[in-house]
């Protein structure tokens, strides 16, 4: 391919020109093979489907090199393909790579990128405690860091944190099944929670939120958790895995729920949910005592589970306006400018507190999926139909 450009470029200058941007499609390459298959065989959003087509700002000299976790989950596709174009447009140089929740291979792709002369960082870390020596080297050399949906921690070099409000999250799915599920203390519902990951600071914060709603209904012995995993490292998902996932809601099943249903899979995260759903689905679960069942993102085949009733609600999030307050973030320490912050307390990492902004999520389900996310542009009638 970069051949056949060559060719071009040395025939037509003008070409030259409309091609500075082409690089886009980096962010969208196609899933690495052993990605899960729901969370990688969708199409992107209907807002990134004009990506490629848009025409990009001259180059500005400046280089913003943008490190993402992974392509096996959908939101990470569009969440770099979304940055991507924004700073395009804005005439910077991008370097977008994704690590394939390798944490080796992150630490690699950052050095090289500081390496390279990146003029700022964007990390969304997959274990941010083994960034700490990388992010010193990106500090010692001048190049301003910006955490992107996960809290750099243990670390001074963060400049700022974009993200989405992660305990607002976990608050949101704790109020949705306190106001959906029906329990009571005479009519109590069984629940088993499929927490994120340890290493992600935001599954902490979504935890802490989803417990403040629940736990007065687990007192009063209105939600029942057979299995008594209720505290975050009994429940806790390494690395947000679906399969991880699956197996420990199979064995729960098996060792709590053979003569009992389960009622609610409290998931923090589509993928999460798609674990639960087979393992039900293995133990042979039916519409009549399918349970509720949770998730975070509003994934496409997510919302595709919601309007069949597999899925009972996700969070949606926007990662349109998450990857435009971050290009705001970039572009105005990259010019010397204040970025827009509306959180100073809440993200403290260990090492400082880091100025943020967050944005605001937004539960969804089959009554309000119409109105949110097609009424949004996120996805459009026929992408739900496919």
């Amino acid at each position: 391919m970069k051949k056949k450009l060559l060719s071009v470029l040395m025939s037509a200058a003008v070409v030259a020109s409309l091609l500075a941007g082409c690089g886009a499609a980096a962010g969208t390459a196609a899933p690495a093979a052993d990605a899960a298959p729901a969370a990688t065989e969708e199409a992107a959003p209907a807002a990134d489907a004009a990506a490629d087509t848009a025409a990009p700002a001259a180059s500005n000299g400046k280089k913003v090199a943008v490190a993402m976790p992974t392509q096996s989950s959908e939101r990470w596709m569009h969440d770099g393909a979304n940055m991507k174009e924004q700073l395009e447009a804005l005439g910077y140089e991008v370097d977008l790579q994704y690590a394939e929740d390798d944490v080796q291979a992150q630490v690699s792709q950052i050095e090289n990128m500081i390496a390279a002369g990146a003029n700022c960082l964007v990390i969304a870390a997959i274990d941010s405690d083994a960034l700490v020596n990388v992010e010193a080297q990106a500090k010692d050399a001048g190049i301003p860091v910006i955490a992107y949906d996960r809290l750099l921690m243990n670390t001074d070099a963060v400049s700022y944190y974009a993200t989405f409000d992660n305990k607002g999250v976990g608050t949101k799915i704790g109020e949705y099944i306190v106001q959906h599920c029906g329990a009571t203390p005479d009519a109590p519902k069984t629940i088993e929670l499929f927490m994120g990951s340890p290493d992600d600071n935001n599954a902490h914060m979504l935890y802490a939120g989803l417990m403040e709603q629940i736990q007065p209904l687990l007192d009063d012995g209105s939600l029942v958790c057979k299995s008594g995993q209720l505290a975050f490292d009994d429940n806790n998902t390494l690395r947000w895995d679906q399969q991880t996932a699956m197996k420990r809601c199979e064995d729960l099943l098996t060792r709590y729920y053979a003569d009992e249903d389960l009622d609610i899979c409290a998931c923090a995260y589509d993928g999460l949910s798609y674990g639960c759903m087979s393992a039900l689905e293995g133990a042979g679960y039916t519409e009549a005592n399918w349970p509720m069942i949770t998730g975070q993102d509003a994934e496409l085949m997510a919302t595709k589970h919601i309007i069949s009733g597999k899925q009972t609600m996700s969070i949606y999030k926007d990662t349109r306006l998450l990857a435009s307050k971050c290009v705001t973030m970039v572009q105005a320490v990259l010019e010397g400018a204040e970025p827009e912050i509306n959180d100073t307390e809440q993200y403290n990492n260990g090492k400082i507190v880091v100025p943020s902004y967050l944005c605001e999520p937004v539960p969804v389900d089959k009554d309000n999926y119409k109105e949110v996310i097609i009424g949004g542009g996120y996805y459009t009638e026929e992408q739900l139909a496919e």
